[in-house]
């Protein structure tokens, strides 16, 4: 994504906010909820518990994937997303580039034309939408070098602390789908029922106080991703070496 990263990099250094991510093992989703219930924060729920859809990106040499592996302190992850059901119409999805520096993030989004996730679903469906879309022509430049790596769904529940200093959001139900240039069955799919992920949201002038949040928990922060995980459950990392 350099071109598009090269333009917007100022920008991007001064929306950047704090996520900290919480894979949790041993604990049921059940367990989970009535400690976020508990916790001194006071998190309310907001919005309503919906499906999470992305289809990753990736440049033919998993450079986003390797990125994550060796824990390089800035890197782009460029996804599709939508909510609802995971295949069958897509409405109203986006297109985000998640940017990380080191524990911070920013996501850049654009509205995408729906599209259909069936048999007939391709990168050039895909790519074809890029075009047509309202967004930077760097921006275009950058993901026509891209393809397909990966499909997962999760249910996801919203939470606000009482301060609104903290969000939080708890996703469960972790599903992975492979996916290829052209007519996808879906069947090469993966689903988690046992792990769940928090993750806790804020801005950079809170960080202060955030061990207060994520220390309740008795669980760590780490680094694990919904994609690296979903690539390697489906073994689709194989082909690939740093080389």
């Amino acid at each position: 994504m350099s071109h598009y990263m090269e333009q917007r990099s100022d920008w991007f250094t001064r929306h950047f906010r704090y996520e900290r991510k919480l894979f949790v093992r041993d604990l049921s989703r059940r367990e989970i909820e009535a400690l976020i219930n508990l916790h001194p924060a006071v998190f309310s729920a907001i919005y309503y518990e919906r499906r999470v859809n992305n289809i990753y990106l990736d440049s033919f040499d998993m450079k986003s994937y390797f990125d994550n592996m060796s824990g390089a302190e800035k890197r782009v992850k460029v996804r599709v997303r939508w909510y609802g059901e995971t295949l069958g119409a897509a409405e109203r999805p986006v297109l985000e580039l998640k940017i990380k520096e080191g524990p911070m993030c920013i996501k850049a989004s654009f509205q995408l034309m729906g599209f259909r996730m069936d048999n007939d679903f391709s990168i050039d469906v895909l790519r074809d939408i890029f075009k047509a879309s309202d967004m930077p022509g760097a921006l275009k430049l950058d993901l026509a070098g891209l393809d397909f790596s990966l499909l997962n769904s999760y249910k996801r529940k919203y939470y606000l602390s009482a301060d609104k200093k903290f969000r939080l959001t708890l996703d469960s139900e972790l599903g992975f789908y492979g996916i290829t240039h052209f007519r996808n069955s879906f069947l090469d799919r993966s689903v988690d029922h046992l792990n769940n992920i928090v993750e806790i949201k804020y801005a950079k002038e809170h960080n202060d106080d955030a061990h207060r949040v994520t220390g309740f928990f008795p669980f760590r922060v780490t680094k694990s991703s919904k994609y690296t995980i979903g690539l390697e459950r489906l073994n689709m990392t194989k082909a690939y070496s740093h080389a």
